[in-house]
């Protein structure tokens, strides 16, 4: 939901926070939820045009030649082969980006196997309807999602065809928030309401993008992080980490975001993105507002295209199969780990000299993947995942619940909510993931397909409350996020000498983009471990040390 379309003396429009080309930071205000028509926006340079990479190609390609010299300097300075066969557990984004940065750094020798047990792609699915196929995982990407970006122009696929439509804040008995068409009567009305509030959210949300961008050069020079607290401090220091101990609502009024605002905008957004509230902890917030404040983009054909084209990329070998153990195998020298798994075909299994674990390893407090052989044990996260259910109803929205007894009127295609009612968190007319040039959204009164996304299944009675009558009805359950609470601690992406979890991150903030990112650092992390170039891993004062190295 792209919020507070408003200019002030640290962001216009023109700032790449919320609308970027990524080619000389001048950008045309988008349609957009809160945004109007779009309109031309003046050109100026960018507080973060230092940090922000200006050619993604360019620096793909050049990354891609760095890690291939970095190896074999690496292996001469070291006498240290290259491992043999690496094993990563999930075939979700994390999973199929980490095997292609991995092969990125140890070259295409090296054989990759990724175990998935259900279907590749994991958060990343669609659900066909009327034969025609929909997003039922992670729906869209931010335009600051720079490793997302340079996925899709490595693997040849298109942005999708963007058909906007406005946005409403609903309360459960009127809306409290309606987009218009005239973007200085949207700016006009969240004054109204709110005051200067939007402002405020807008600044502080710009200021923690502005560092968590830093990490795209970090990464670019090589650097890794062997825990998530390393990673954080190194972006933002210690009111970073100290965003993860605290909560949005508490940082918002802090900063002089008025209650009301919070209660009305904020939790909307939340409950949309995460599921939860404004108790939860402000740095996973603040990546979800961002997400509400920048123009987002999908992939024509369908997300999950970047997960196998990654996969076919990097010539990995997909192994249908559940892992349930890893153990640590008595060697000299380097480790060897032994990884079980069952699939149709009864049970096997297989040595590596690392592995990375991309998926959950805790789901309602049980561990889907045992370790065995390691002293001192194995340590993990002790946590629950926000369930998450999407439904796609293709049928006639019952406008009269939101108060438009003739649904002709009825003039919105996303719908978020507060607190209340409890039942749904967002509902959505959404397209199919192929748009052709002469593709409509549906009027108000048609049968459309909607996307309505709650904590639980929709019961019958609910499904008569937001549909006036409806053709099918098929959902999608997810574990979709942690549910984050500041006292959840920061765990560790090094499990062992070369076993790493991958999933880590996502105990901060979690997102597809920062999913990415984490792959990259995992692969950076496995790399400099194997090589034992120590310099580049949890390094301080990365901002002046990059600095000079440039």
């Amino acid at each position: 939901m792209r919020l507070m379309r408003a200019s002030c003396r640290r962001g216009t429009a023109a700032c790449p926070i919320r609308n970027c080309d990524q080619r000389g930071w001048k950008a045309e205000q988008p349609a957009g939820r809160w945004g109007g028509a779009g309109r031309p926006a003046p050109t100026r340079q960018c507080s973060i045009s230092g940090v922000l990479p200006p050619s993604l190609p360019a620096m793909a390609h050049a990354a891609r030649l760095l890690a291939a010299l970095a190896a074999l300097l690496a292996a001469a300075a070291t006498g240290d082969a290259r491992p043999s066969k690496i094993a990563v557990v999930g075939a979700g984004i994390g999973g199929s980006a980490v095997a292609h940065f991995l092969q990125q750094h140890f070259g295409p020798r090296v054989q990759i196997d990724v175990f998935e047990k259900g279907t590749v792609g994991g958060r990343l699915a669609t659900i066909s309807v009327n034969k025609q196929h929909y997003e039922s995982g992670a729906a869209s990407f931010h335009s600051l999602s720079l490793h997302m970006q340079g996925f899709v122009k490595q693997l040849g696929l298109r942005h999708r065809r963007e058909v906007g439509g406005r946005s409403a804040i609903f309360n459960g008995e009127n809306f409290v928030l309606e987009e218009t068409d005239w973007y200085l009567l949207n700016l006009f009305r969240l004054w109204w309401h709110y005051g200067i509030s939007f402002l405020r959210l807008q600044m502080w949300v710009e200021e923690v993008m502005e560092k968590f961008m830093r990490i795209y050069k970090y990464q670019a020079h090589g650097y890794a992080f062997s825990g998530v607290e390393e990673l954080l401090y190194s972006l933002g220091e210690s009111a970073f980490v100290n965003m993860t101990q605290r909560s949005v609502a508490e940082s918002l009024l802090q900063v002089g975001v008025t209650q009301r605002f919070i209660d009305d905008v904020v939790s909307a957004v939340l409950r949309a993105s995460y599921g939860q509230s404004a108790a939860m902890p402000a740095f996973a917030g603040a990546m979800s507002l961002a997400g509400a404040q920048g123009s987002l983009w999908s992939v024509e054909g369908g997300n999950k295209l970047v997960c196998s084209g990654l996969l076919k990329l990097t010539k990995a070998n997909v192994i249908h199969a559940t892992v349930t153990t890893v153990t640590l195998q008595p060697t000299e020298g380097k480790p060897l780990y032994r990884v079980r798994y069952e699939d149709e075909a009864g049970t096997g299994s297989d040595s590596y000299d690392i592995v990375v674990i991309a998926t959950p390893l805790h789901l309602d407090n049980s561990s889907t993947i045992a370790f065995e052989g390691f002293d001192p044990p194995i340590d993990v996260v002790q946590g629950s995942f926000q369930p998450t259910v999407v439904s796609l109803v293709h049928g006639y929205l019952n406008s009269s619940y939101f108060g438009f007894p003739d649904p002709k009127l009825f003039p919105f295609a996303n719908i978020l909510t507060t607190d209340f009612p409890s039942f749904f968190c967002a509902l959505d007319n959404i397209c199919p993931v192929n748009i052709s040039a002469s593709f409509r959204r549906k009027q108000p009164q048609e049968a459309a397909v909607w996307r309505v996304q709650s904590p639980q299944p929709l019961l019958r009675s609910q499904l008569k409350t937001l549909f006036r009558s409806y053709y099918s009805v098929q959902t999608a359950e997810w574990q979709a996020h942690p549910v984050h609470s500041p006292h959840t601690p920061l765990p560790r992406f090094t499990l062992h000498d070369q076993l790493f979890h991958l999933n880590a991150l996502e105990w901060a903030a979690s997102s597809v983009e920062v999913t990415a990112v984490a792959a990259k650092n995992v692969a950076l992390l496995a790399f400099n471990r194997w090589y034992q170039d120590l310099d580049k891993i949890d390094q301080k004062d990365l901002v002046h040390k990059v600095k000079t190295e440039l």
